[in-house]
């Protein structure tokens, strides 16, 4: 069986046993603690915590994922991978343990064919009820089921909360892909007994004291491997020779010239593109774009590493693009996604990779310095923290620092680089560890089961009378707040719109008959969930008091401008700067609006003003907006825009302005487009690779700044004593004239430099090689830098120490020829001798060092020590 026939037999398979087929969900979770969705019951966290009801309860999905835990590990093992496919099927409360084992036993027999002499069964250890399951109603021999202990086979959320025993299906391989060892046997670190499917029982709830209770609803929570279901059905060697991998894999072959299977170096490396190329398709597509922290480092360090093995194999061109076409051309039809951004992740990895060309460079430039310095401390070994640095910051494996330092005799530091990576595994763990589920999460399911779904009023009106569902002080519960005390307040029904999708939450009041809360915040903890922040300013609030939620009305008007102008904006920077510009993110607060879009290249004045002007046309024009509920389906057909990276339900809300704009959007807008007034353009700038930021104003706040530019344009022409009309000319004519005043100083500074030089060449010692040790004029250090140069330019093999005051700060150089370095002189050891003279430090190199000092009265004496240090006195 194909993966595609694998991934839909699969799912074919649970729909016919009452499960809804759900479509993947983003690799950019809904969960503020997740960086990147790791399992399949990632999207039903908020359904298992009761929080959200999805109208099923049984689905099947089977959902791209990204781990990067061990991203050293993978290309070293024919198993591991930074993107994988997770086939699951879920119980809400519904089927249990029976089901889940005799549906899990059926399908891996029946459909998959899987001989039963080569499938074994793992349990918990205390787990009597699966053992008795597996062995006496699905006819699992005996001695193919074994137990093993929490490790292995008991999940838990955290601490506390939800948990419960695992059963883990494995498959024999045989013993001739195995250790040897005559104790192997399921669990064992060897390729034997591949655990292909693992069924988690989530059927007790954990207290502080470790005491287990049975949970009201239990649940299933199922994963399968697609890449290594998929070796055992194809019968190969492992994941990476599988119909999608290997096929991936060919095009990497063809670029490189290299061959799959005849060395294991090539192997790793060619493996490594395979699997990042999967990774770094899926999670642009999925709106993650490159930057040096959170997701976006994780992706760019995906795309270094695949550059960096490129680069082993012998590629110096750009080249991911010809394989990022292989997998959207092998797996566009199970993820459309990857299809629809093709060209968009084509050119952001084209992008990076000329980036990162430029880095190499850069971080070569370090390790020569590095090993430079290690060099004149007679060490023989290379710092093993600044090997980590380079592998980290730019993509150096230690494999290539340990080549490049052996050939200048050096030795890395191994154990210092392992200790920080360790360090960052475990920090990679403790954050996968915590990511999934949290007691703050079920503290809102606690409540949420007893008030229902939270009713969101604020599209249509700005106040509503509702009950206090629950408070949390420090995200804690409780059941009362006191004057002065700060919260979260949830309520059963609320006008106010909790911060997302780029617009701040709500302001406003909550009021009681004895009770008045400030709410200077409206967030989304969890899904479902609209907590308001703020302070009780008198009085008293209580769980299930009746209250009146009124929220700031003219704050709000501001936020719906431009909130409505970003719509706006997003247009007609597709229609000047082409249809490559996605939105990246924005902020809608009620002073200004932040757009960050994607573009490869600075976006120009003319271009500004364009945008700026088709921006107000559509205002002036006066176009309705309207907001309405549809299907997904149905807005994907009528041409609706998804925003790049945003993630949406069945069920979604559409934002239509006039006839020329139509995008998926849950926030609130204006009415008709005139209201938005007037947009200016603030600001328009890069905010990481790829992606630049446009600021702007509207309403009052784009007024006011016409107002303020006014105001400077008109005492920029009182103080040039012209009309605000002939200010650019009459600028224009003054700095003409500047930079003919400043041309006719410094020809007469050169004439006056010329005149000193001489004393100063006058002043040269024979100390083995010509010396110069002097103090001179300069404006700053590229002016003292070019003194240096020409005095050298006159000591054929000479050197120079020079030092110059600058606005009340001192400078100072070190430069010598290379006869002169091997004649002794060490510009790096001199300036660091002499910089303290001037309260100031530097260093560099044998040839060239500088410094800078806060003290110009040192400057005789750091001179004095110079020609002392340097034998001329």
């Amino acid at each position: 069986m194909k993966s595609a026939e694998i991934r839909e037999s699969f799912l074919s398979f649970f729909e016919s046993k009452g499960c809804r087929r759900m479509p993947s969900s983003s690799l950019v979770p809904d969960d503020p603690s997740l960086l990147l969705t790791s399992a399949g019951m990632v999207q039903f966290k908020p359904v298992f915590l009761g929080l959200r009801d999805i109208g099923t309860t049984r689905a099947t999905t089977v959902q791209k994922c990204v781990r990067t835990t061990d991203i050293d590990i993978i290309g070293t093992t024919n198993r591991h991978h930074s993107f994988f496919e997770m086939l699951g099927n879920f119980s809400f409360g519904d089927y249990f343990k029976s089901e889940a084992c005799a549906w899990a036993y059926e399908y891996s027999t029946e459909v998959l064919g899987f001989d039963l002499d080569r499938l074994w069964f793992s349990i918990y250890e205390d787990d009597d009820e699966a053992e008795t399951i597996w062995r006496d109603e699905v006819g699992v021999p005996a001695d193919h089921i074994v137990r093993m202990g929490a490790k292995d086979n008991f999940w838990s959320a955290g601490p506390t909360g939800p948990c419960g025993p695992c059963s883990e299906l494995y498959y024999d391989q045989g013993p001739d892909v195995g250790c040897g060892s005559a104790d192997c046997a399921p669990g064992c670190d060897c390729d034997r007994f591949l655990e292909y499917w693992n069924l988690v029982f989530m059927q007790y709830d954990r207290a502080e004291d470790g005491t287990l209770t049975p949970l009201p609803k239990q649940n299933i929570d199922t994963g399968m491997g697609l890449e290594r279901v998929a070796t055992i059905m194809q019968g190969v060697g492992g994941n990476f020779e599988t119909d999608i991998l290997r096929s991936i894999m060919s095009v990497a072959e063809q670029i490189t010239g290299a061959s799959y299977g005849r060395s294991e170096k090539v192997d790793i490396s060619l493996r490594i593109l395979a699997d990042h190329a999967r990774s770094v398709t899926f999670l642009i597509a999925d709106g993650v774009l490159p930057s040096n922290e959170g997701r976006g480092y994780v992706l760019r360090r995906l795309l270094r590493r695949a550059v960096r093995h490129g680069r082993l194999l012998g590629v110096e061109d750009v080249f991911l693009g010809r394989i990022i076409d292989r997998v959207v051309e092998l797996m566009g039809e199970a993820y459309p996604e990857i299809v629809e951004h093709h060209d968009l992740v084509g050119r952001i990895v084209e992008s990076e990779e000329q980036r990162f060309g430029q880095t190499l460079k850069q971080g070569l430039v370090f390790l020569e310095d590095a090993i430079e310095k290690t060099k004149s401390t007679a060490s023989a070994v290379l710092d093993g923290h600044f090997a980590f640095t380079l592998h980290d910051t730019f993509g150096f494996p230690l494999e290539l620092t340990s080549e490049i330092a052996a050939e200048a005799g050096l030795l890395v530091d191994a154990d210092a680089f392992d200790v920080e990576m360790k360090a960052q595994r475990e920090r990679g763990r403790a954050a996968v560890k915590d990511e999934s589920w949290n007691t703050f999460g079920n503290a809102f399911a606690a409540i949420m089961a007893e008030a229902g779904e939270i009713d969101f009023v604020g599209y249509e009106r700005d106040a509503a009378d509702a009950r206090i569902a629950g408070i949390f002080v420090d995200g804690e519960v409780v059941q009362q707040l006191e004057a002065g005390q700060t919260g979260e307040v949830i309520l059963t029904a609320t006008p106010f719109y909790g911060e997302q999708g780029g617009q701040v939450g709500d302001t406003g009041e909550i009021s009681a008959s004895d009770g008045r809360f400030v709410v200077a915040d409206t967030r989304i903890p969890a899904p479902g969930v609209i907590a308001h922040h703020g302070t009780l300013q008198e009085g008293a609030l209580a769980v299930g008091d009746a209250v009146h939620a009124a929220i700031d009305v003219g704050r709000r008007e501001r936020i719906r401008r431009n909130h409505t102008a970003t719509h706006i904006l997003h247009w007609a920077l597709r229609l000047v700067l082409g249809e490559h510009v996605r939105q990246g993110g924005s902020f809608v607060a009620p002073d200004r609006l932040r757009f960050d879009f994607t573009h490869f290249e600075a976006v120009d004045a003319q271009q500004l003003e364009k945008i700026q002007r088709l921006v107000n046309a559509k205002i002036m024009e006066n176009h309705p907006v309207r907001n309405y509920e549809t299907s997904l389906v149905a807005a994907k057909e009528m041409g609706v825009t998804a925003l790049f990276g945003e993630k949406y339900g069945k069920i979604v809300r559409v934002l239509e302005v006039g006839n020329f704009s139509k995008e998926l959007c849950g926030g609130t807008h204006v009415g008709r487009s005139s209201e938005i007034g007037l947009l200016r353009i603030v600001s328009e700038g890069s905010v990481g690779a790829n992606v630049r930021r446009i600021e702007a104003v509207t309403s009052f706040d784009a007024v006011e700044s016409v107002y303020a530019e006014e105001a400077v344009l008109v005492e920029a022409a009182s103080t040039l004593k012209c009309r605000p009309q002939e200010v650019a000319d009459k600028a224009a004519l003054l700095v003409r004239r500047l930079k003919d005043a400043e041309n006719a100083l410094a020809d007469a500074k050169k004439r006056g430099v010329g005149d000193s030089m001489a004393d100063v060449i006058a002043s040269a010692a024979d100390v083995g090689y010509p010396l110069i040790v002097a103090r001179v004029e300069a404006a700053d250090g590229g002016e003292l830098r070019g003194v240096a140069d020409a005095l050298r330019e006159k000591l054929t093999g000479g050197a120079v120490v020079l030092a110059a005051e600058v606005g009340g700060s001192v400078l100072l150089l070190a430069a010598g020829s290379d006869a002169a370095v091997g004649e002794g002189f060490d510009a790096g050891r001199i300036i660091k001798e002499i910089a303290p003279k001037v309260k100031g430090g530097g260093g560099g190199t044998p040839s060239m060092a500088q410094a800078g000092g806060k003290d110009p009265i040192g400057i005789d004496d750091a001179l004095e020590s110079a020609r002392v240090l340097l034998g001329m006195k």
